[in-house]
């Protein structure tokens, strides 16, 4: 009993000493890049984004629909159910890493049966002899983390997890903007319909006219021929937006998790695109970029990559572990947990490779360059976001200059129809005039139909883009 007393000590003076040897983690600290950002937009003039939720920008639409429908796809969307399962598995792996820094406990039971050989027995040849064992205890090991590996690898895990948790956020607001462009792009499409609608109504009131002055000897079948081919070419393309239509309608449903037919008939009643869109606040650069999670999450991955450079470089140095043993050995059950029958064992294990120091280099280099890759894509991301941010207000600002001079043009299109059919029936031009009016007064309402819709959809890339939903 003294011996294993003594033992003991020694072992537990050791594991003290070697806890005192322990100092700061091997490896790198990580230290969150610094990357230059310019102070303004130069597409964009900073706002204060005063009281308004960019994370739910489509509320600025005061559209009920359109903001249920967002809803539900953030509820019931499949993909984003495959995010918010990798962010569960991350934060398993977190929960792993961070139990590999304690001791495991583990108890055990056996029972065995053994006949020995001649040779076996004490004196030999004794005779048959038949040995039981029985056995319970507890074995408990423990790394002691001397050189930092352990916490390394949870610090990695843990970048690894707000990564994860980074790209579910970009996830929600990526489906978010594709369930607002669809549902935007059905409206526009249901209103060029009625527009095409409305062009063929117009048509045939001038087919009407041109047949009746050939009936009365004014006109002529070419002017007639001319009429119904326009007339023709506008039916043309109804089926074109009726497939467009229902395209859009299998896209929102499928979004929103369901079969693509299970909004058809909801979304069938026709709605404007809205008259008024929101202001957009457009904060600094720098805001936008803290606030995007496509970037936090690259920011996250190159500290998980930095961490592990520690990891590998850990591996330069021994492993101790400390185990121990808390058990009873008997003959017989009813010797068990009795004093005679009590077996201990502390000890300390020293596991050192030092012979694999080419690979464990080698491994520490491929951690480096995973870390210089993970730099190089979170610049990448950095100088992309900017990028994608700038674009899309000037292409939001060039789409409403349009509009504005489409609707212009619109208005004094349609003044000309009117003067030409007026100036036909009283027989100062011909059919000619009156079709090329036409013509252009319908292509002109139709640009100005998409024209109010690419200022929407613009907008809604605008608010992709400073809150972060990449491409």
């Amino acid at each position: 009993m003294q011996f294993r007393e003594v033992t003991m000590l020694k072992v537990l003076t050791m594991t003290g000493a070697l806890a005192l040897l322990a100092g700061c983690a091997v490896g790198p600290d990580y230290q969150a890049p610094v990357t230059p950002e310019p102070e303004t937009f130069s597409e964009g003039h900073g706002t204060d984004a005063g009281g308004v939720d960019q994370q739910r920008f489509w509320q600025g639409f005061d559209d009920p629909m359109l903001a249920q429908l967002i809803d539900q796809t953030l509820a019931a969307n499949h993909t984003l159910e495959g995010a918010v399962a990798r962010y569960e598995r991350a934060a398993a792996l977190l929960y792993g890493a961070e139990r590999e820094q304690w001791p495991s406990v583990t108890a055990s039971a056996s029972t065995a049966e053994q006949y020995l050989a001649d040779i076996e027995q004490s004196p030999p040849g004794a005779g048959p002899e038949r040995v039981q064992r029985y056995q319970a205890g507890l074995a408990a090991n423990w790394e002691l983390d001397l050189f930092g590996r352990l916490r390394r690898a949870t610090e990695a895990q843990r970048a690894e997890l707000d990564a994860a948790g980074a790209n579910l956020g970009a996830v929600q607001v990526a489906l978010a903007g594709q369930l607002a462009s669809s549902y935007f792009e059905l409206r526009g499409l249901q209103q060029q319909y009625r527009v095409a609608q409305q062009s063929v109504a117009l048509q045939q009131q001038s087919l009407d006219i041109v047949e009746a002055r050939v009936e009365a000897g004014r006109g002529t079948e070419f002017d007639q021929v001319r009429a119904r081919a326009q007339l023709e070419r506008t039916r043309a393309e109804l089926p074109t937006l009726q497939a467009g239509i229902r395209a859009a309608m299998h896209r929102i449903a499928v979004l929103t998790g369901q079969p693509p037919m299970a909004l058809v008939e909801t979304l069938s009643p026709p709605v404007g695109l809205p008259d008024a869109l929101p202001v957009i606040p457009v904060d600094s650069p720098g805001d936008v970029l803290r606030r995007r999670p496509d970037i936090t999450a690259a920011e996250r991955r190159l500290a998980a990559a930095t961490a592990r450079i520690g990891v590998a470089t850990a591996d330069l140095f021994p492993r101790f572990t400390l185990s121990g043993l808390l058990g009873s050995v008997a003959s017989d059950t009813s010797d068990l947990f009795t004093g005679p029958a009590e077996s201990r064992r502390v000890a300390l294990g020293i596991d050192w490779t030092f012979l694999d120091h080419g690979k464990v280099k080698a491994r520490i280099e491929a951690a480096g360059a995973d870390s210089r890759a993970a730099l190089a894509s979170y610049q990448q991301a950095v100088l992309e976001a900017l990028e994608e941010a700038e674009t899309r207000l000037v292409r939001y600002q060039r789409a409403q200059e349009r509009e504005g001079r489409l609707q212009q043009a619109m208005t004094d299109a349609e003044k000309a129809v009117e003067l030409a059919r007026t100036r036909y029936e009283q027989g100062f031009i011909g059919y000619f005039e009156v079709l090329t009016a036409e013509q252009e007064f319908t292509a002109t309402r139709d640009a100005a139909v998409r024209s109010r819709t690419a200022v929407t959809l613009a907008m809604v890339d605008v608010y992709r883009a400073l809150v972060g939903a990449p491409g």
